[in-house]
């Protein structure tokens, strides 16, 4: 019986394996480049407004 509560003790503080990591980082370094173009852009497009 205590090697079953031993079994599970393990299994719950086994370190998990994340296996969306990569997609994640993925899509997180896509939405960082997307925001940055839209910001270039509006500046840019304010900025020639402003000059003429």
């Amino acid at each position: 019986m205590d090697t079953i509560f031993d079994d599970l003790a393990n299994a719950l503080t086994a370190p998990r394996v994340d296996a969306w990591r990569p997609v994640r980082t993925f899509a997180l370094d896509l939405a960082a480049k997307l925001l940055m173009g839209v910001a270039i852009g509006l500046g840019v497009g304010i900025g020639m407004a402003l000059a003429g």
